[in-house]
């Protein structure tokens, strides 16, 4: 499906120089709700929102609200939310435990495996017409349960999610493992949902590795929200990456990060300052990852976005946050909070705390961010603001690839990873095919010399 949208005038990230159209235009809207979100890979939930058998967590993909439930089998599924009948919503629930949904307009009823089973007067007005079978809830073709975490996509022709994933996986591993090394073992302690008057993509492009911004935050880091304050260190989180080397990574598939290569032998920095339990808690952690991981230890996650709108904070805090598109002007934020599923209760209580200090619609680093945002999308909606496009030339061409990681990796402060999302981002919308979307056979993406 190709498209009628300039869309090769309003992206130039050859130059470096973008559209205000895509963050305003409801033609861009519309496009990236047929084209983007209806096949790139989507994060829906976490396994522990629904531990039992029929358990389940309405969740959004794109426009569309899903149902993420375990059938009674100790199966996971993701269903759209929505009746074949006449489109009511079949789960007005936020979270809960069913045996089944039951439409609340017609009193068409499905089990927790999406199967039509009840349909009022049946025999009377549809036997020999309804073939139930042929009338379940519309399943999400393809599904991913990646360390606890689930994926879908509504393209049954995408890539599977590893495959989408990349090398960028190394990253996101970094925020889903066990602090002390050992894979998955996470957990969610909380969803913040917010409504913010903003164009999606600024939140993920702020994720992808905008350093840049750090100004907006100085009177957070001036009081000293960290948990280590009261003990007199400044700032919002603790200095984890003391010596280390950040580096701003792209991916072919999209996906951008920032986090800190750190050296050699690097040592544990203390943590939670005022809270001695919990620095020992993550100082024997430190110590165990380290043996565990070996090399791959000093990869250290700050902050990133996997292609289109997942974006993470790594560790303080530590959490996954998804951007819901409402309009081109407005923005649905959840967040979703991490720990260990099996840290210490004071462990967990003492990050429950920081994460909402720092995180989330009254977290005062985020509304730093989001004020932001909101100023930026209202500034850039007018016709006059409309004709000028945006500067990403920023240490336009300063990066190497595959060194010292995988991907296309910066040492400077860029928006290299913007430039490629975007590059990233102008494909789907002109319908490209999936070798093109995976970044295969590229010839824009040239690393500086």
């Amino acid at each position: 499906m190709t498209t009628t949208l300039p869309i090769d005038q309003m992206i130039d990230t050859t130059n470096g120089m973008i559209s205000r159209e895509i963050f305003v235009s409801p033609d861009y809207h519309r496009e990236e709700l047929e084209k983007l979100f209806t096949r790139a890979w989507l994060f829906v939930g976490h396994e522990s929102q629904i531990p039992n058998p029929g358990d389940f967590f309405v969740s959004r993909m794109g426009q569309e609200s899903v149902i993420l439930c375990r059938d009674m089998q100790g199966k996971v599924h993701v269903f759209l939310n929505s009746c074949r009948h006449r489109g009511m919503k079949v789960c007005r629930y936020e979270q809960g435990n069913t045996s089944l949904f039951v439409c609340p307009y017609h009193s068409w009823s499905y089990t927790t495996d999406g199967k039509l089973q009840g349909v009022p007067l049946y025999r009377v007005l549809y036997e020999g017409q309804l073939d139930r079978a042929e009338w379940s809830l519309i399943e999400t073709p393809r599904l991913h349960v990646y360390k606890s975490t689930v994926w879908a996509s509504w393209d049954p022709d995408a890539p599977d999610f590893m495959t989408y994933l990349g090398d960028a996986v190394d990253h996101l591993d970094q925020v889903l493992d066990c602090r002390d090394g050992r894979p998955g073992g996470s957990e969610v302690i909380g969803v913040h949902k917010w409504i913010l008057p903003s164009n999606w993509k600024f939140a993920a492009e702020n994720f992808l590795g905008d350093t840049y911004h750090n100004p907006s935050h100085r009177s957070v880091d001036m009081i000293g929200i960290g948990p280590s304050a009261r003990a007199g260190q400044s700032g919002r989180r603790d200095n984890e990456y003391n010596k280390g080397q950040h580096v701003w990574v792209s991916f072919p598939q999209g996906h951008g990060v920032h986090s800190v290569w750190m050296p050699e032998g690097f040592d544990y920095q203390p943590s939670y300052a005022q809270y001695p339990e919990v620095d020992e808690y993550f100082r024997h952690c430190f110590h165990e990852r380290k043996t565990r991981l070996g090399d791959k230890a000093r990869i250290m996650p700050f902050t990133g976005n996997l292609f289109p709108n997942v974006s993470y904070h790594g560790r303080q805090p530590r959490g996954l946050c998804v951007w819901h598109p409402h309009s081109p002007t407005e923005t649905e934020a959840w967040r979703f909070f991490l720990v260990d599923a099996d840290a210490p209760a004071m462990v967990k209580d003492v990050l429950r705390r920081f994460y909402m200090r720092y995180s989330g619609p009254a977290g005062m680093t985020e509304q730093d961010d989001m004020e932001n945002w909101l100023y930026a999308t209202a500034a850039s909606s007018g016709p006059i603001a409309r004709r000028y496009p945006f500067n990403y030339q920023q240490s336009l061409g300063a990066f190497k690839r595959n060194d010292p990681l995988p991907g296309d990796v910066s040492t400077q402060i860029t928006e290299q990873n913007a430039r490629n999302y975007y590059d990233v981002y102008a494909r789907y919308l002109k319908g490209d095919g999936w070798d093109s979307l995976l970044g295969r056979g590229d010839a824009v993406r040239v690393a500086a010399e």
